[in-house]
């Protein structure tokens, strides 16, 4: 899909308003509005704690959009860690083969995206890590090991709790910090 409309989705990137995402798996085009206070606060609490453990050359970015090599798969994660070669050259786009992590809080109006479709692409683009914090459930979920479609190794966590982060990184996350969504109010 993206190669057949690429000027396409190069135009509603240029012309999107400020806070709007928009990504491509496949056939499927995704638009997003900009996420709540809550999905931001739960990500600076993770954000911060990935940056006292960063590899060597390597920055965090929000959601720099990542590409799969046949340019068939394109997200932006809301957060990542990509080396500062590659954000240091032009464009917008980086190759998946260069993000160390992809991490998603997610959406209550869109759960399925980061619970089926970016966990399908992420595994496809080989993103080793893969962190789900989900203000629903009040959950935590650490993916790794990917292979063609699919993550073979997964670690569930409660909010409170903590998670083994493994290499490059190294280091606990502390899940205490973390705050659910609550009772049905709009997030």
């Amino acid at each position: 899909m993206f190669e057949q409309h690429r000027d396409f989705v190069a135009e509603l990137e240029r012309t999107a308003p400020d806070g709007v995402r928009i990504e491509w798996s496949g056939d499927n085009l995704v638009v997003q509005a900009s996420p709540s206070n809550i999905h931001q606060l739960n990500l600076a609490q993770v954000r911060r704690q990935f940056e006292r453990h960063e590899p060597e050359g390597y920055v965090p970015t929000e959601r720099a959009v990542i590409v799969a090599p046949d340019g068939s798969v394109g997200r932006g994660p809301d957060l990542t860690y990509l080396p500062v070669a590659v954000l240091s050259e032009p464009g917008n786009r980086a190759p998946a083969a260069e993000a160390l992590i992809a991490v998603e809080v997610v959406s209550p109006s869109n759960p399925g995206n980061d619970w089926m479709d970016k966990l399908h692409d992420y595994a496809v683009m080989r993103i080793p890590l893969y962190l789900i914090v989900d203000p629903r459930e009040g959950t935590v979920t650490l993916f790794s090991e990917p292979d063609h479609d699919r993550y073979h190794t997964r670690s569930d966590r409660k909010f409170g709790d903590e998670i083994g982060i493994p290499e490059p990184f190294g280091f606990t996350l502390g899940l205490s910090a973390l705050v659910p969504y609550g009772d049905g109010s709009a997030q």
